[in-house]
């Protein structure tokens, strides 16, 4: 089964309320709401109402519209990806979310009957979104599937992607760390060797002498 897992995400929830596919005054109302289920219902919310929307522009065969129909079906997906990552950062903090599969489900369905149904309408322009819609289409199917697993097999195969990616990541963060100690050295080295090489190539001046140009010591002639 395919996933959508924003595991990069999961422990920054808040981050979804700054994304732009929500308008200002959605943003506000998910910053209220931070019980994970009735977030999960608020999305639902929004993203019935970004179809609604698109239902309305392909009723009016209005000139053009192929640039919002995008824009709003890829809305439309950021929010059903919004949906899944609270459920799985939920499960990370072992919040109750034993709801949420029902909620899910229910609004979820519906969704891709209604998606399904205009892909298969298809519209004049279809070409124009065909694929933002495809991809409408497999999030909603992942999110459907994803709603139908068990709780507590989806929060461990959660949990150990995320740990698997803090291993990913860390291990980077060491190689580049022992990366650039050796470039450090290295750094050293080859600044050591360029100095000498520098007092290398000087030239070798004669000691200081006191006496005369010609003029030699007592002893020299012995």
């Amino acid at each position: 089964m395919k996933k959508r897992l924003l595991i990069v995400l999961l422990l920054a929830l808040p981050a979804f309320a700054q994304k732009d596919f929500l308008t200002a005054t959605e943003i506000d109302q998910v910053r209220e709401v931070q019980e994970p289920v009735a977030r999960i219902k608020l999305y639902i919310v929004f993203a019935k109402q970004r179809l609604d929307q698109l239902q309305s522009l392909l009723a009016k065969n209005k000139t053009g519209r192929s640039g919002e129909i995008r824009q709003l079906l890829e809305d439309y997906t950021n929010i059903i990806d919004a949906i899944g990552t609270v459920s799985d950062d939920a499960l990370i903090r072992k919040n109750d979310v034993t709801a949420a599969p029902a909620v899910v489900s229910e609004g979820e369905t519906k969704f891709l009957e209604q998606l399904q149904k205009i892909q298969a309408s298809t519209p004049q322009d279809l070409a124009m979104y065909d694929f933002d819609l495809k991809e409408a289409i497999a999030a909603t199917t992942d999110g459907l599937e994803a709603a139908k697993e068990d709780l507590g097999a989806r929060g461990q195969e959660v949990n150990a992607k995320v740990r698997k990616e803090q291993k990913e990541v860390d291990a980077v963060n060491a190689a580049e760390r022992k990366l650039g100690n050796a470039n450090a050295s290295t750094d050293k080295a080859a600044a050591a060797a360029e100095a000498a090489a520098q007092d290398a190539a000087k030239p070798v001046r004669k000691p200081p002498t006191l006496y005369r140009p010609g003029e030699k010591p007592p002893d020299s002639d012995k």
